[in-house]
């Protein structure tokens, strides 16, 4: 019984029936902490911290698109649905006293939006839409 429980369990899990998926947190270690290190500091200015600062910016729409579009982010093997549920982790984790009463959480639709286009140059960006960065 047990072989055939086995069987079955690798059978489902091939025609994609069983997902296995890990939790944004296990997914933010995986494929963010190599440079935002696993409490979410940076080198700032080139890997900013992601505590506090990226709540305040979620105030402009254009930091919204920004945290997916970093290359670190865009260019994981993560879908986008995973990859919208490690940034609102991020946000949630290391910003929620600075996040705006109105936010909403960045959505698997808002990355497969934005994803594709890689910013380049994050810092000349952050320049350009978020004056108050502190550098």
């Amino acid at each position: 019984m047990r072989a055939i429980t086995i069987v079955l369990f690798f059978l489902l899990l091939a025609t994609g029936d069983i997902a296995l998926s890990a939790s944004p947190r296990t997914n933010y270690l995986l494929y963010c902490s190599g440079c935002h290190l696993p409490s979410g500091i940076g080198n700032p200015p080139n890997v900013p911290t992601l505590h506090d600062e990226l709540g305040r910016m979620m105030t402009a729409e254009e930091m919204r698109s920004y945290l997916v579009r970093v290359p670190g982010s865009s260019q994981t093997p993560l879908s986008d649905a995973e990859l919208a549920d490690v940034v609102n982790w991020v946000l949630y984790e290391f910003n929620a006293g600075t996040l705006p009463e109105d936010f909403r959480p960045i959505s698997a639709e808002e990355v497969a939006a934005s994803r594709g286009t890689i910013l380049a140059d994050p810092l000349k960006y952050r320049i350009r839409y978020w004056k108050d960065y502190d550098f």
